[in-house]
């Protein structure tokens, strides 16, 4: 296990993962580049740094903006070694009840906005053959809910696109991680969440949805300051799953939908070997 300080470029660092996957780098002895739409959010991040913390001004949605500030974050120490995509917020609604904007919008930061940050990363990251990009996804993508079909797409899409970037980049030193969270006491359901017009149509699915999340939010078992040292923990030993789902019922979800999946596959496999022909 490397003992040598690393740099971290983290989006989205003003709350929530984004934050305590900051902190919990600098505590290790890390260096870390903290970017946010809102900076002043970030100057506690700062005072924990001790100058091995960088704060930059950053929206994902504006490529030209990722392209700069991608640089400048690598002219800070010469280098960038873990690239986190963690901005993002959620859209409740379901699919009829979203506007195209709403929709548009939630794919413009969760989908396209790791997509530039990630384009922009990769020449850098290949130039020194070596680097790590985690892309925060969610449950929701391991298997969806009602009322989460935009925000639940648009992390599947993240997660397809990580699966590709994987196989492309192996050969430059470069590991691809997808961090899948459970329910965590985060501000994501509050400050975090866009919510469209609910109907009487949808009140018993992506209704009753909203309503739990309602309730359980401040409740959630999930630790994030426990979640981020563990991904702190990844990175500092070399390890680089694929996937790795945080949380008991982030692996329960994996384990009883690769069961689903397994008995569907089961009771369709002989028809849908005779297509072949």
């Amino acid at each position: 296990m490397s003992t040598s300080p690393r740099v971290w470029f983290i989006t989205g660092c003003s709350s929530g993962f984004g934050h305590a996957l900051a902190e919990a780098a600098l505590l290790a002895g890390d260096h870390v580049i903290a970017t946010a739409r809102r900076v002043a959010d970030l100057e506690m991040l700062e005072h924990i740094g001790a100058g091995r913390c960088h704060i930059l001004p950053l929206d994902v949605t504006d490529a030209g903006q990722v392209a700069q500030q991608v640089a400048a974050a690598q002219a800070v120490w010469g280098r960038l070694d873990v690239v986190v995509n963690n901005a993002g917020y959620g859209l409740l609604g379901a699919v009829e009840e979203c506007s195209e904007e709403d929709i548009r919008r939630n794919f413009e930061t969760n989908f396209f906005g790791a997509l530039n940050v990630i384009r922009a990363a990769l020449p850098i990251l290949r130039h020194q053959k070596q680097g790590h990009i985690i892309n925060i996804s969610a449950a929701a993508a391991i298997s969806n809910y009602a009322g989460f079909g935009i925000y639940g797409a648009a992390k599947a899409a993240l997660e397809s696109l990580s699966e590709s970037l994987r196989l492309e980049v192996a050969a430059y030193g470069i590991k691809v991680t997808l961090v899948q969270p459970g329910p965590f006491r985060t501000r994501f359901i509050g400050k975090g969440m866009t919510h469209a017009t609910a109907t009487e149509t949808y009140a018993g699915s992506s209704g009753k949805f909203a309503a739990y999340l309602e309730k359980v939010d401040g409740k959630q078992p999930g630790d994030p300051e426990r979640a981020a040292a563990l991904i702190v923990k990844m990175v500092q030993e070399g390890q680089a799953p694929l996937r790795l789902p945080l949380g008991k019922y982030a692996v329960k979800k994996v384990r009883d939908v690769t069961a689903s999946r397994l008995r569907e596959l089961e009771a369709w496999e002989q028809a849908a070997g005779e297509t072949d022909g």
